[in-house]
């Protein structure tokens, strides 16, 4: 198994790691939703699958600008590609899971 894949539960086929980073201001309360909204997914669907950054914009205002962030909370997902961003306190679920591939069954 390669390094920063791991093997899918039973199917056999090897998963690369999903790598992330959150890009917060403080301890507000968009961050803190952003958070937690964010570590309620990993848990549900990604286990210790993912790799999570949290950067504090208000500590590293540089770090926020070479990625591109101008408004917080944003995520990125660094890898697998395509690199995707994902803007606010990740409430709609959905998109979140959209951005990071993760494919849902509709019903």
């Amino acid at each position: 198994m390669s390094r920063g894949r791991k093997k899918d539960n039973g199917s056999g086929r090897a998963r690369a790691t999903v790598v992330m980073r959150l890009f917060i201001a403080g301890q507000g309360p968009n961050s803190l939703q952003a958070i937690a909204n964010l570590k309620a997914i990993c848990r549900e669907y990604f286990d210790h699958n993912h790799s999570l950054e949290i950067i504090d914009t208000l500590e590293d205002p540089l770090r926020a600008l070479a990625d591109g962030v101008l408004i917080t909370p944003t995520l990125i997902k660094v890898s697998p590609k395509p690199r995707m961003k994902v803007v606010g306190n990740l409430s709609a679920k959905a998109a979140v899971l959209l951005a990071l591939g993760v494919k849902q069954k509709l019903g």
